[in-house]
């Protein structure tokens, strides 16, 4: 019999497949749920439980783990009369690695406790690869006991394993982290545009680019979609648009202005105007190669 806590893990999408089959490689009991049948296959296929509805997946389950999309997705699976605190037992903890809002932490955290449930904010960054890798940054928000609780089953996720404050706090660092990306995203695709219409060999600039101060996980991690123009989603840009929304906001409630990130934030909705909402963040690339006169 396994020593390790029983897991449930709500959403199972390009993130949530990946992050919860590593649990299981780890040794970890998994019960998943998600609204799609092949993502529950999935689960079960790689040695977990498929579960038939939220209620179901958590009612035993010593940490349960969400990670959808958005606040409002959080809302829907943790609220209500199937949601997870009316059907967690007294004492679980609840890990919600969804990137959303800091206040939708804040209330999660308050809500829960009057059930009874423990809650960290725990988002992560490192896209597709990273939760495949098992190598994610995981910012956490929360108690340091429960943080320290849940050391193990972190690393069982991730690399860079952080608890920057008490509630609320590792939302607020992923939208520090959403924002430094799609700049960083924003001023590659700018050079890319800029290299190619110079004549340069754009493989051999992007090589020495990464080499020096230019360099960046984000220039390492994206090259190989600029080079091949292969925008197939680790990261949408529909996503994305959502956490620039969650930082401009932020910023402005503490007064922190945000000139480039404006900007960059303008340009993914845009982007995602145009049709491209469903494309890898990576696809930036192809607003600058529209503003620069390509037929794109």
């Amino acid at each position: 019999m396994s020593t390790l806590p029983k897991v449930a893990w709500i959403g199972l999408g390009i993130m949530g497949s990946p992050m919860s089959e590593n649990l299981v490689k780890a040794g970890y009991d998994v019960t998943g749920y998600t609204l799609e049948r092949d993502k529950l296959d999935r689960l079960s296929a790689a040695g977990g439980t498929a579960a038939s509805s939220v209620a179901e997946a958590v009612r035993d389950a010593d940490v349960i783990v969400t990670m959808v999309p958005a606040s409002p997705q959080v809302e829907a699976v943790a609220y209500g009369p199937d949601g997870i605190l009316e059907n967690a037992r007294r004492g679980a903890l609840l890990i919600d690695m969804s990137s959303i809002t800091p206040q939708t932490s804040l209330d999660l955290a308050a809500a829960a406790k009057d059930k009874g449930v423990r809650v960290l904010d725990a988002p992560v960054s490192g896209g597709e690869a990273g939760a495949i890798e098992a190598v994610l940054s995981i910012m956490v928000g929360g108690d340091q006991a429960d943080f320290d609780e849940a050391k193990p089953l972190f690393e069982a996720l991730g690399k860079t394993i952080v608890r920057c404050g008490p509630h609320g706090s590792g939302q607020t660092v992923k939208a520090a982290n959403q924002l430094i990306v799609a700049v960083n995203i924003q001023a590659c695709a700018e050079a890319v545009v800029f290299l190619e219409k110079s004549g340069v060999d754009l493989a051999a600039a992007l090589d020495v680019l990464g080499g020096g101060l230019a360099g960046s996980t984000v220039l390492a991690r994206k090259k190989d979609n600029f080079l091949s123009r292969d925008f197939r989603p680790g990261f949408r840009i529909d996503l994305h648009h959502k956490d620039m929304g969650i930082v401009t906001d932020a910023a402005r409630t503490v007064g922190a202005a945000l000139p480039v990130g404006a900007v960059v934030a303008q340009l993914v909705a845009s982007l995602r105007a145009q049709g491209d909402g469903g494309l890898d963040h990576s696809a930036l690339l192809r607003a600058v190669e529209r503003l620069s006169g390509a037929q794109v």
